[in-house]
């Protein structure tokens, strides 16, 4: 049977950390949490469950959530945000793998995200298909800040598990668009290399075609006013990372 690491990135995460290592326990071999410093009570309530916890300044979202894979002791990987817990049918899929022995280099998982307590299956956002369960040995995270990504190598399949990884990302309304501006902002910091001709392309067509996505194709109307606020906020960030782009270009 192989043995499993949980890799985790915190800052400032007193609120929901404790949630998401319970949500692990039963499947764990070791917890490795990699802290950026937070000035809360993160690290005493991850070392209080038994994680081992590190901290390293934050090197940005990929090389971070890399770096706590490198300080893991086994090659089987299983990553999550601090906001995010494992259901238990998730739970329960991944110990009789594990307890059969990993047959996949990499698993899929559904991620279901919440604004308040309050889960959206519209918008684009369900089924947000991760890798999330790997060996390391052929696969890392990559993407681009700050939409990170496990990258396999050439040819490997995920394969599905049963379940959901349950993202209690948006607390409130406010903190979705917080987040949408936190994240605009990084996305444009990456993006301010490429071309004029191409930023500009991205701002004039880009926006418009993610609101008729998600509001129409990915059925955000079904969801009244919060379907609607998630769209035109989503709609928000796509405008303004590539606004922020050229402006941080020409600057």
């Amino acid at each position: 049977m192989h043995k499993l690491s949980v890799a985790i990135i915190t800052f400032n995460e007193e609120s929901c950390i404790e949630a998401c290592l319970d949500s692990v326990a039963g499947v764990a071999d070791e917890i490795i949490v990699l802290d950026s410093f937070s000035s809360d009570k993160t690290v005493q309530l991850a070392n209080s469950k038994g994680a081992k916890v590190f901290q390293q300044k934050f090197a940005g979202y990929t090389q971070q959530k890399q770096d706590a894979v490198y300080l893991c002791g086994n090659d089987y990987i299983l990553a999550l945000d601090a906001d995010e817990q494992l259901s238990a049918e998730l739970l329960a899929n991944i110990q009789s793998i594990k307890t059969n022995g990993f047959k996949e280099a990499a698993y899929l998982v559904n991620r279901l995200n919440f604004v308040g307590n309050r889960a959206v299956k519209t918008c684009g956002w369900y089924p947000d298909k991760k890798i999330r369960l790997w060996d390391r040995k052929k696969g890392a995270w990559g993407g681009q800040n700050p939409h990170d990504k496990v990258v396999m190598q050439h040819g490997i399949q995920a394969k599905q598990l049963h379940g959901d990884l349950l993202h209690f990302t948006y607390p409130t309304l406010e903190d979705m668009i917080k987040q949408a501006d936190k994240f605009a902002r990084v996305a444009a910091n990456e993006l301010k290399h490429k071309n004029n001709f191409y930023l500009i392309l991205k701002l004039a067509f880009s926006a418009p075609i993610r609101f008729l996505k998600s509001y129409f194709i990915k059925r955000g109307f079904i969801d009244g006013k919060l379907g609607w606020l998630i769209c035109f906020h989503q709609t928000r960030e796509v405008l303004l990372k590539y606004f922020l782009a050229l402006k941080y270009k020409w600057s």
